[in-house]
């Protein structure tokens, strides 16, 4: 998942359009939120969700979003096989059960884990797709790519916050 953000990333900061963009800018702001919220309910930190005003350039968005990774890595070292089974109650689930009238079941933490992964995917398709609106190439992010390629490690763009 860090490479395929990663390759994106790339790919968003290398087109003159895409910084511009409020589109991609919602759109990765939206992964990257719904990626930190889970790590925080994992890690029975409170969610809070930063809001795109407090971004004043999508690259602002990648610099506040590449720490997560190294504490999702740092989060799954604690994991045994049993504590994949544990209930995960995420706080917005009310909210989801009104709007459907329905009552969920609890996912597991691997469930979950596994939500975050397709969710990441799912987004990173819209903004490939933006991309290409936009007349850029996007990257092949595949899962089966990355094994293609050599599971390579994830390459993130320096921002110009960071070159500095």
């Amino acid at each position: 998942m860090e490479w395929a953000d990663a390759t994106v990333w790339r790919a968003v900061l290398a087109h003159a359009d895409a910084g511009r963009d409020s589109k991609l800018a919602g759109w990765l702001l939206h992964i990257h939120q719904v990626q930190r919220a889970f790590l925080h309910i994992w890690t029975n930190i409170a969610v809070t969700f930063r809001t795109s005003s407090e971004f004043p350039e999508i690259s602002a968005i990648q610099q506040w979003a590449v720490p997560y990774y190294d504490e999702a890595r740092q989060f799954f070292t604690t994991l045994d096989p049993a504590g994949l089974e544990r209930p995960v109650t995420m706080p917005w689930i009310k909210d989801f059960e009104e709007q459907t009238g329905r009552t969920f079941s609890e996912p597991t933490l691997a469930e979950t884990i596994f939500q975050v992964t397709s969710h990441s995917t799912y987004h990173r398709g819209q903004v490939n797709a933006r991309l290409r609106t936009l007349g850029a190439e996007p990257p092949l992010v595949d899962f089966i790519a990355w094994v293609w390629f050599g599971k390579p490690a994830p390459e993130w763009p320096a921002t110009a916050a960071q070159a500095s």
